[in-house]
């Protein structure tokens, strides 16, 4: 099955539906039917339901970066979708073109783990805070 998303203002991500591969050939011969099943001159865009991370989970060719839901945004610049900003301190890392903390997430020790113990970003302190 092949999965595209329709933008919207802004290149954001505003739908998501999926083609059976013997009608999306292609991405174009995708698009088009979408745009004639809806009778419309919508902007889509293919997307890998494998790939996130610009990593594809079944060692294929990673497409886009990152599989694409509502909110994320298409960049032409990088032909990427990137996913909402959780945080306003938080960069986006060119590479994987998702987003980094300020800082490394700890990692919790198998007695926090035992005792259901998590890490959660705090942007008022900037930092990890165990919960």
């Amino acid at each position: 099955m092949a999965h595209f998303v329709k933008l919207g203002i802004g290149n954001k991500v505003v739908q998501g539906v999926v083609v059976h591969n013997d009608v999306a050939t292609s991405e174009q011969a995708g698009i088009d039917f979408l745009n004639n099943l809806y009778k419309t001159n919508d902007i889509w865009k293919q997307t890998s339901y494998n790939t996130r991370a610009g990593v594809h989970k079944l060692d294929g060719t990673p497409f886009r970066k990152n599989y694409a839901g509502i909110g994320y945004t298409y960049d032409e610049d990088r032909d990427a979708f990137i996913p909402p900003k959780p945080y306003l301190s938080w960069v986006l890392n060119p590479t994987t073109c998702q987003w980094d903390a300020p800082k490394p997430m700890p990692t919790l020790t198998q007695e926090q783990m035992d005792n259901n113990k998590r890490y959660e970003w705090s942007e008022y302190q900037e930092d990890w805070i165990l919960k």
